[in-house]
């Protein structure tokens, strides 16, 4: 830039010297023209000549520094209506409507008539005048201002007024683009910015017409091309039509006018006849009589002014259309000519036979090129200038087109090459990525294994410590059960159901089955005894109230308000109501109450804190390994087997398997079943050798409470006729050998499949709706085939034993069972059992006992037996069908009904022993004598339920209880006692009657279930509820006990 400094510096000297001189030579013409003197023509011309040369020579070698490429001045052609064509990346540069005047700067507007053009000495001067004027920091600034008198106008006020001068059309795409090669244009570096800045593809538009009035400035020097300077104060503002784009419209909009750039030439001919006067943003044209051209703002249809033929990718370099074009843009044709070969190339390659391109697109794309170019691909790029390049590009894009285009052999062995290797790559890559991800998982797979292992091992090592701290305790607890029996203790009671964690899943209201033994809590008529009750829920204060009066012996259902009742101070009350934390972490879960309690930090502290220096041990439920790790963490003895013992033992199978070993009588059957074909096998077998028995039922081994039983009657089997008259034709000793079976059984196996699939029937269908799902389950647990008594009058009893860790068997409770709408599960029963004589029963338990502690089976077990006629040979029967190593509800019932009445359960006599009531006028006098008992009978109802409970409090459903007569007489010692269990949901509860006589007590229990069905439920109202079922039991009951007394009287008199 330093250079080009000097440069002008230098050529402005010259020029203002040979102006001077010229000047003065013009003046000394005039003086000898006046004079008529002769004149020496040619001698004139020749120096005029010389002066120009030089001139000429000194502006090119300026501009070759400037723009590092000669130039010469554009011809200046006397064309009248002729519009300037210049490139595109030129152009685009719209027309002011008003152009203000310069302030200070004389407006003077040449006639072509009188004055031909400048010359070129003039129009030299002017430029750098009009540089010098432009530039403040130019040393000859201040001197040309001070030579013309220009004041500088205020450039806010200028823009402001530029700013307010818009023109209607269209608001073009703009792409901001730098040319590849400056050196190569003949403008500054600020006019190819203002280039760059303008869109290279404009829209086609519908103008409104419109005037335009350039400003007629003629004391500002007017530029050609060459030397041009834009004004930055020139604003355009477009209004584009709705609808048009860029994309659809790029080549259809051409300007008003255009500027045409003269071919430069260093012997340019045509530079005094330049009719063009150039604004500061675009070229204006002016008409001979140098009257600015109002021209209607017209979007004729695009046709390149440049357009030439590409054939077979060359092009013909004498064609007329090239030479144009070539000649047009000569000034910019080294940027041109690479974007030229690019295109040839790419048209070479993928032999496109004819090719026409729009010269203007393709010196737009030229100037895009270094901006661009990177950004969208090449071959896009370079179709888009030509005419017809919707063909061209079907072409190109056509598949296989490349390798028929020059060098498409080396194209198609490289992309087959590329190909391969590229498929061996991958799959290289692949297979490595295979590999590693299967190294990954392995060590991840191996890793967790580890951790797995450790963490098992970890509490298979805990497990075995809880073992054996558990076996270390037992031993001491045996050791020392007497005394402990004989001195005060704490018990720890926690009811829980320690079953699978998918039969849990299944069971509805599972917390509130665990709490069905709150009457545990009367445990405490013990004096010796304290109790700590670990309740699965949180109970209410009515709840709380009421067993503490209960607890307490006052008088609450005949009568007393339940809500006046206070309770004592935990350190007067000898039982503690206790509800592990985590119950409200897990309340959906179902888990089991010992594991609830183990994961209760606080529970567990408080328990610890409460049994301090206290013989305590611990009563649970269904045996659970977590029962172990509750003990262990508060270092106190379980009175029931270990868990794995109790799990084996607890099944179907397993106390066929005790009842074995007892040498007990037990319904024909099968243990141990896990296949359709040992079932069809075993039920085929079964049922030739007793081909009396009329129902068969099916048992899973791990279900509670006759959830998984299941029978099928043989009378719809079709073959059973024939086979009782095949069984009538031998005697029965005959019957037994094999050879005379193998016909009924062969026939058995035959029919038993589709016999089962048609008329096997779910006990409770509630659980298992079909016989499908009841055989999928069935199957996957193991179960048992048994036969049901073959009697039309069965009763089921349930005794309740203790296996005391001394070696002891104790019979705790003993009741015949009451049944609801499944003949097959228990809802209450009748306390004493009166269906069984007292020694034959007290035989079978010490049996059962023994065997069981045989096994190392301690703790509270529950045994169920079934007895009934022997219709042939008319004698009773007992079978032992169930065993459960838990302690159950009717036990927890019992402790109840013991604490109300004051009395004893003697079960080897079979009666309730309940004391005389002592009259105050004998108080004062005690004696030694024991006092007088009387017997008493008790019905207990331990799982009643009916929905339409939940609409009660429970102190508002003890007073309507109370008028209806319905309580608990304490002198008498009967009446009615209620067990409640929720607080929140109440549909569930128990109810125990105590009477006189069995058939007292089983009419109050069901007058008490009616009265309260009838207050509770509405016509429409009735709820789901099984007190109808039990009623119908108890009437069925009622009828059976009237026969036998009848019976009985008749045998008296007859003897």
């Amino acid at each position: 830039m330093s250079e080009a400094h000097k440069r002008e510096e230098k050529l402005g000297a010259v020029l203002f010297q040979v102006q001077e001189d010229l000047r003065k030579l013009r003046c000394s013409l005039e003086k000898i023209t006046d004079k008529d003197k002769t004149l020496d023509v040619e001698a004139f011309d020749s120096a005029i000549r010389e002066t120009e040369s030089k001139i000429k020579r000194h502006a090119e070698d300026y501009l070759n520094t400037v723009t590092k490429q000669p130039l010469v001045l554009p011809a200046i052609e006397d064309l009248p209506r002729r519009t300037v064509h210049i490139p595109k990346c030129l152009k685009y540069r719209k027309p002011a409507l008003e152009k203000p005047a310069r302030e200070g700067v004389l407006t003077v507007h040449p006639k072509r008539e009188d004055l031909p053009g400048p010359s070129h000495g003039e129009k030299l001067k002017s430029t750098l005048a009009m540089r010098s004027l432009c530039n403040s920091t130019h040393p000859h600034n201040r001197a040309v201002q001070q030579k013309f008198q220009i004041s500088l106008p205020d450039v806010h006020e200028r823009s402001k007024k530029a700013s307010q001068r818009t023109m209607a059309g269209p608001v073009v795409s703009r792409q901001v683009t730098e040319p590849k090669s400056r050196k190569n244009l003949g403008v500054l570096e600020e006019d190819m910015r203002r280039v760059s800045e303008t869109s290279l593809l404009c829209t086609s538009i519908k103008h409104k017409a419109a005037s335009l009035h350039p400003r007629e400035d003629s004391s500002s020097p007017k530029m050609g091309l060459l030397g041009s300077k834009p004004r930055r104060d020139k604003q355009l503002k477009l209004e584009s039509e709705p609808g048009l784009t860029s994309e659809t419209t790029g080549r259809e909009y051409t300007s008003p006018w255009t500027a045409k750039t003269p071919p430069p030439s260093t012997n340019s001919k045509n530079l005094d006849h330049m009719g063009m006067i150039q604004g500061t943003d675009d070229f204006i044209p002016k008409n001979p009589q140098n009257t600015v051209l109002d021209l209607p703002v017209q979007v004729p249809a695009y046709i390149s002014k440049y357009s030439f033929t590409i054939i077979k990718g060359q092009i013909n370099p004498m064609a007329t259309d090239f030479c144009l074009f070539k000649e047009s843009f000569s000034l910019c044709w080294s940027t041109v000519l690479d974007a030229l070969e690019a295109l040839q190339k790419l048209l070479r390659d993928f032999a496109v036979p004819l090719a026409k391109v729009s010269g203007e697109h393709l010196v737009e794309l030229a100037y895009s090129w270094d901006n661009s170019w990177r950004n969208a691909p090449p071959v896009t790029n370079l179709l888009s200038v030509l005419e017809n390049w919707e063909g061209v590009v079907g072409l190109v894009v056509r598949p296989g087109q490349r390798f028929k285009g020059e060098g498409g052999t080396e194209a198609a062995a490289t992309h087959i090459q590329s190909c391969w290797r590229r498929y061996l790559a991958r799959t290289a890559y692949l297979h490595h990525c295979r590999r590693k991800w299967a190294a990954e998982t392995i060590a991840m797979s191996w890793w967790m294994h580890n951790q797995m292992c450790y963490v098992r091992k970890a509490l298979q090592a805990r497990r075995f410590r809880q073992l054996e701290n558990h076996r270390s305790r037992a031993q001491h607890l045996a050791a020392n059960w007497k005394h402990i029996q004989s001195s005060k203790r704490t018990i720890i009671h926690i009811p829980s159901l320690g079953l699978s964690q998918s039969q849990r899943q299944k069971l509805r209201e599972f917390n509130i089955l665990q709490n069905t033994q709150l009457c545990r809590l009367c445990d405490i008529r013990d004096e010796n005894v304290e109790v700590i009750y670990v309740c699965p829920r949180h109970l209410g204060e009515d709840i709380l109230q009421y067993y503490t009066s209960v607890l307490r012996c006052e008088r609450v259902a005949d009568g007393a308000d339940t809500r006046t009742a206070q309770a004592p101070s935990c350190s007067s009350r000898r039982f503690v109501i206790l509800t592990p934390e985590a119950v409200d972490y897990f309340p959906t879960h179902n888990m089991c109450l010992s594991t609830l309690l183990k994961y209760s930090p606080h529970t567990l502290k408080r328990i610890w804190n409460l049994i301090q220096g206290k013989q305590a041990y611990i009563v649970g439920g269904v045996a659970h390994v977590d029962d172990l790790a509750v003990a262990d963490e508060l270092g106190v003895p379980v009175l029931a087997s270990e868990p794995a013992i109790a799990q084996l033992y607890s099944t179907k199978s397993g106390g066929r398997r005790i009842f074995a070993g007892a040498e007990l009588d037990v319904p024909p059957g099968q243990g141990d079943i896990y296949s359709l074909n040992q079932l069809h096998e075993t039920l085929a077998e079964l049922m030739t050798q007793n081909i009396d028995v009329k129902r068969w039922l099916f048992k899973m081994d791990s279900e509670y409470g006759g959830r998984g039983t299941a029978y099928c009657d043989t009378c719809h089997l079709s073959c059973y006729n024939w086979a009782l008259r095949e069984y009538h034709r031998y005697d029965p000793e005959k019957w037994k050998t094999a050879w005379n079976q193998e016909s009924v059984l062969l026939r058995y196996l035959d029919e038993i499949p589709e016999w089962l699939a048609r008329y096997a029937r779910p006990a409770k269908t509630s659980c298992y709706p079909t016989w499908a799902s009841f055989l999928k389950t069935f199957l996957r647990q193991g179960g048992v085939v048994e036969a049901y008594p073959p009697s039309e009058s069965v009763t089921c009893l349930t005794v309740d034993l203790l296996l005391e860790p001394g070696g002891e068997v104790t019979m705790l409770s003993c009741g015949d069972q009451l049944h609801g709408s499944c003949q097959l599960e228990s809802l209450g029963s009748t306390v004493p059992q009166t269906s069984v004589h007292p020694d034959t029963l007290n035989s079978i338990c010490v049996r059962v006992g023994q065997a069981c502690l045989q096994r190392h089976i301690v703790g509270y077990i529950s045994l169920d037996l079934a007895t009934f006629v022997n219709p042939n040979t008319m004698e009773q029967k007992v079978w032992a069908i169930d065993l459960d190593l838990a302690y159950s509800n009717q036990l927890a019932m019992t402790q109840m009904l013991l604490m109300m009445t004051g009395g004893t359960l003697n079960c080897c006599t079979g009666c309730l022993e309940v004391p005389l009531p002592i009259r105050e006028a004998c108080c004062g006098h005690r004696t030694a004598a024991k006092p007088p008992v009387m017997n008493r009978h008790a019905v207990i109802g331990s799982s009643l339920f009916h929905s339409n409970l939940s609409m009660l409090y429970h102190h508002v459903f003890l007073k309507i209880c109370k008028v209806h007569g319905v309580g608990f007489n304490m002198k008498m010692k009967q009446g009615t006692v209620f067990a409640l269990y929720d607080s929140i949901e109440r549909c569930n509860m128990g109810m125990m009657t105590v009477s006189e006589d069995l058939q007292g007590a089983l009419v109050t229990f069901a007058q008490n279930l009616s009265v309260i069905h009838q207050e509770i439920s509405a016509s429409k109202m009735q709820g789901e509820t099984n007190f109808k079922e039990l009623i119908k039991e108890i009437e069925e009951v009622l009828h059976m006990t009237g026969k036998n007394k009848m019976r009985a009287v008749e045998d008296k008199t007859a003897a």
